[in-house]
């Protein structure tokens, strides 16, 4: 363990990805590496890529990339592909589109696949993040999977979230405004070359107008062909003024010490969840207790009781 926690003095990519490999497949070390790492975080500016699939999320992120390493920024990318309920395999797309990243200086890319965890991010993206922090990277792009509405975690792991939509979509844009319309930071048209662009620009700013956030920040709407790597300049200015207005604001300390509260509640309910595996695999009397609500002659409230309570006085 030792030798993996001096690399985030020395920083080499290699050395990177074996720290994220441990903490990715949770294995013994990983708390070690998330203990090292906790320290040394906070610096990087997390920004949330979500919107539906098929908006181009990839193609954008990978021109984003380039143009921020222009600026001579070191970026750590984290790609989250869906895990099939069926076979618990991922292709790990994002990873095949985005090859061209594997030339540019200064970028790292990380794939994580779902493993059955919903809200567009994989279980341990948060440690991840973490990790890319502690080796000073200046901006984290996460791209989540795009699964619509419940696409909620990346607020949890974000300063910035940028959501990204296409024209052509109609009503989507009414169904995405009770889920993930909400908690946008910036908006993105991309393949804003197709018809219909400038509708749905005028749709999302009648949905800023109207939303109910007292915020002095007003989310601004940038069209974008990420193909031609067109406004892509201007969305990057776009997300260095949300930073501006994250610091000036004070919500930049704010953001990360609720980020820390929520790694610290997550960390709990984790350890207590496998306490009570742990206290339910070694009580004869409580696999007795499950069997019966199997069979349908004991309700599950009374027995999840008996189990708290039990393992609560022990």
């Amino acid at each position: 363990m030792r030798e993996l926690t001096k690399y985030f003095e020395e920083k080499d990519d290699v050395s990177l990805g074996k720290l994220l490999k441990e903490v990715e497949n949770q294995t013994k070390d990983s708390i070690e590496i998330l203990k090292a790492s906790s320290s040394r975080k906070g610096k990087a500016h997390i920004i949330g890529i979500t919107g539906p699939p098929g908006a181009g999320k990839s193609t954008l992120v990978a021109k984003l990339c380039k143009k921020l390493v222009e600026e001579g920024l070191s970026i750590g990318v984290v790609c989250v592909d869906p895990t099939s309920p069926f076979t618990q395999g991922s292709l790990l797309g994002d990873r095949i589109r985005m090859q061209e990243l594997a030339k540019l200086p200064n970028v790292f890319i990380k794939s994580l696949a779902t493993r059955g965890n919903l809200g567009g991010l994989a279980a341990s993206t948060a440690d991840v993040v973490q990790v890319l922090d502690a080796y000073e990277k200046d901006i984290i792009l996460i791209e989540t999977v795009g699964v619509g509405q419940i696409e909620f975690d990346v607020l949890e792991v974000s300063d910035t979230v940028v959501l990204v939509n296409v024209p052509g979509l109609g009503d989507s844009l009414q169904t995405l405004k009770a889920g993930i319309m909400e908690i946008a930071d910036l908006f993105v048209i991309n393949q804003a070359d197709r018809p219909g662009a400038d509708e749905s620009v005028k749709d999302i700013n009648q949905m800023v107008r109207e939303s109910v956030d007292k915020s002095d920040w007003r989310p601004p709407i940038q069209k974008t062909v990420a193909t031609r790597e067109e406004g892509v300049e201007e969305l990057i200015a776009h997300i260095h003024q949300h930073k501006e207005y994250l610091v000036q604001s004070g919500l930049w300390k704010e953001k990360r010490q609720r980020r820390n509260i929520t790694r610290l509640n997550h960390s709990i309910l984790s350890l207590l969840s496998k306490r009570v595996d742990e206290y339910i695999r070694e009580e004869d009397f409580v696999q007795q207790k499950i069997q019966e609500v199997k069979d349908g002659k004991l309700d599950p409230f009374t027995v999840s009781h008996l189990i708290v309570n039990n393992l609560a006085e022990k």
